[in-house]
């Protein structure tokens, strides 16, 4: 039976703590915070571009009804009651996550004059759904054209007119492949239009993925489920795994690889389903290979699924799927699992703010795809080759990454906010490439 839609008093809820235009510092930001060059204004948008869009959350038949995934301000349901951390997270609620901090962001102003850049509180990829999935199917190049109209002719023009969009920036919970259809395109293709749209060519876009070449993308990580709220919680983590014993060398959790023809997720499985136990390095591993099947989006709200595997594995493989990236990425470094990589495109292509380029050989391993597909390399030789002292680094700088990566929750405490998040290092991110470009077009 689905999920009944949200209640009125929710929608009440939401429509108060995230429309709401009053502007007010956590009683923990310390009042004498430098918020030189760091000062946001929010935009204010009418609820038709954010917390409308949330009612329709099961009117989607072929996307999941994402109403059970809004509470706790888009972190989803506690995994059981009795949880501080852990949530049934959907990685499309980040829009919603996303506002919810920003609202605790301690450099806020009301005068957008002061202000060294411009959010956007729109839920573009929900906003998305009713062009990819709903009754607006053909429609799609007309995604966001009724945010434009609103802020350049009906809401204060001269905030937009300054800069003419290139201080604003937005979240689009979206892989940037899922908006970028051209926009003549007859018949339409999967898929809308919006970063193919002149009119936001200025704007800042932060996605899950983002294309090598266009200026305004900007990839952020997916949201795993575990969201601590203060800084013993997620020390309690870290202690936790540091002392797991890792009884698989390697871990595979995903889908596909199923078809007869050649790709880097079909020679993972045949490897898993032909490997055994041993030692290696002097460990003793139960398995060489452990693998976990995802196929059908069954891992998606379910963090026990794939979060105790990754516990007992020493190595997560990320092989590209539809597209480069993958969720997977970074529960496993929540997991305290090194990265298998298979292309850039999957890693040092896309999160330079959270994961630098130059950071990854100390906690990733890279094995091109075309070597395991078409000359034979197998991925375990790669990885038992490597000194048992090399993977005690790599494992220990995974964790000094995990902050990174994680987004904890709202309402943190102060001793958890001293280290950066997701969220925090993609505001520092969007704030100097603001900036830069500002300086460029001066």
């Amino acid at each position: 039976m689905p999920p009944p839609p949200l209640s009125t008093f929710s929608l009440i809820l939401l429509l108060f703590l995230l429309s709401s235009t009053t502007i007010s510092q956590s009683q923990d930001t310390d009042p004498e915070s430098d918020c030189t060059d760091k000062w946001i204004h929010i935009r204010h948008l009418p609820p038709q571009f954010n917390v409308d869009l949330l009612k329709n959350c099961s009117e989607y038949p072929l996307f999941d009804n994402f109403c059970p995934y809004l509470s706790n301000h888009g972190l989803g349901q506690k995994t059981h009651n009795s949880s501080h951390s852990w949530y049934r997270t959907d990685p499309f609620m980040l829009e919603l996550v996303f506002h919810r901090r920003m609202l605790e962001y301690p450099c806020l102003t009301s005068d957008p004059n002061q202000a060294n850049a411009i959010y956007l509180p729109y839920y573009g990829g929900i906003d998305s759904l009713k062009y990819l999935y709903g009754p607006e199917v053909n429609s799609s190049i007309l995604h966001g054209l009724d945010l434009y109209q609103y802020l350049v002719h009906q809401d204060s023009p001269n905030i937009w007119n300054k800069n003419f969009g290139h201080d604003h920036f937005l979240v689009m919970a979206r892989p940037a492949w899922d908006l970028i259809q051209p926009l003549s395109a007859d018949p339409p293709i999967f898929g809308t239009s919006f970063l193919e749209l002149p009119e936001f060519y200025n704007v800042t876009v932060l996605t899950f993925e983002a294309r090598a070449y266009p200026w305004q993308e900007r990839a952020i990580p997916y949201p795993t489920s575990f969201h601590p709220p203060n800084l013993a919680f997620f020390e309690s983590w870290v202690n936790r795994l540091r002392r797991t014993r890792r009884t698989s060398l390697m871990l595979f959790a995903g889908g596909g690889g199923i078809s007869a023809n050649p790709n880097v997720r079909r020679s993972i499985r045949l490897e898993c389903e032909n490997s055994t136990s041993m030692s290696v390095n002097g460990t003793r591993y139960t398995k060489l290979c452990d693998f976990v099947d995802c196929s059908n989006g069954v891992c998606e709200h379910d963090p026990l699924r794939v979060m105790k595997p990754m516990l007992q594995a020493t190595f997560c493989l990320q092989p590209p799927g539809d597209t480069p990236t993958r969720r997977s990425t970074f529960d496993g470094i929540l997991a305290g699992c090194i990265p298998v990589f298979f292309e850039d495109l999957s890693s040092k292509m896309q999160y330079q703010w959270h994961l630098p380029e130059e950071k990854y050989e100390e906690f990733s391993v890279f094995i091109p795809k075309e070597e395991v597909v078409y000359k034979g390399l197998r991925v375990l030789d790669v990885l038992m080759s490597i000194p048992r002292a090399e993977v005690r680094r790599m494992r220990e700088k995974v964790l000094d990454m995990m902050p990174r990566v994680m987004y904890r929750k709202h309402e943190s405490s102060l001793g958890l906010r001293s280290k950066k998040d997701a969220i925090d290092i993609a505001i520092e991110g969007t704030l100097q490439r603001i900036k830069s470009r500002l300086e460029d077009i001066a």
